[in-house]
């Protein structure tokens, strides 16, 4: 089952989709364009990975961790499905980083690799926009680059945990204005879904609603404003986003 939320009349509903419908919990079906698209889950605590992808690292010149490299991200940095992101003036590099999002689904605190699955409610796909110049580290993102207000899309739903029967072999591509620039697969992670809910329960209690970003392979590329962005995980969906400037950012605001 495909779960989304989404604005319509005015109000927040839960939803359905099927195919290109989306069906409200009160049994209206809409088509897809007929909706605001929120991302699929209001994330409590959010972890995302830096460098945990080995093709990644070599593309940005370091080493593949030894330990999942984790940092958090606030709840201002998600918007949904066809929504805009900004590119700021000063940005000199900003690129999309196509991943699988993991959604928790149950209360769990030092859960081992072997039962991890168990506490997976579904899977999203995360758009999370880096700009090259606001980095201090790659090894620590810094606030401004992982947390600005709407650089991170997520969705368009979320896909039952019990329809993809092995996220650790999920087909990852990104495509700019309708051509292909990345492509990858969840099993070349460093850190699969397993041990990253292994690693992360270990010193901290996972909560529903909670979110992991797993990170990115290879194949960045700069962005401008105008480029339609959309990146996909086979069998958990394609998610779609515009870059736009400054000025069409805060007109539109």
């Amino acid at each position: 089952m495909k779960r989304a939320r989404v604005a319509y009349n005015g109000a927040i509903h839960d939803a359905e989709v099927s195919e290109d419908r989306v069906i409200l919990a009160d049994g209206r079906c809409l088509h897809e364009e007929q909706v605001v698209w929120l991302p699929p889950v209001e994330p409590q605590t959010t972890f995302a990975l830096a460098i945990n992808y080995a093709d990644h690292a070599r593309e940005l010149a370091f080493k593949a961790p030894e330990k999942p490299l984790a940092f958090l991200k606030g709840p201002g940095t998600f918007v949904g499905h066809r929504a805009v992101t900004r590119r700021p003036a000063d940005a000199a590099f900003m690129h999309y980083e196509c991943e699988l999002a993991v959604v928790i689904g149950r209360t769990g605190r030092n859960v081992s690799a072997a039962d991890a699955y168990d506490y997976v409610a579904g899977y999203t796909v995360a758009n999370d926009y880096a700009i090259r110049n606001y980095l201090q580290n790659y090894y620590r993102p810094n606030l401004r680059t992982k947390n600005r207000d709407g650089c991170t899309v997520l969705g368009p739903w979320i896909v039952d945990a019990a329809d993809v029967p092995d996220p650790m072999a999920l087909d990852i591509r990104t495509y700019v204005n309708g051509e292909q620039v990345q492509a990858g697969n969840t099993r070349d992670m460093v850190f699969g879904v397993p041990a990253l809910i292994e690693y992360l329960s270990s010193f901290m209690t996972l909560s529903p609603g909670d979110v992991i970003l797993t990170g990115t392979p290879d194949g960045i590329v700069d962005v401008k404003p105008g480029d339609v962005v959309e990146t996909e995980v086979a069998g958990v969906g394609r998610l779609r986003n515009t870059v736009v400037d400054d000025a069409t950012y805060f007109g539109a605001a």
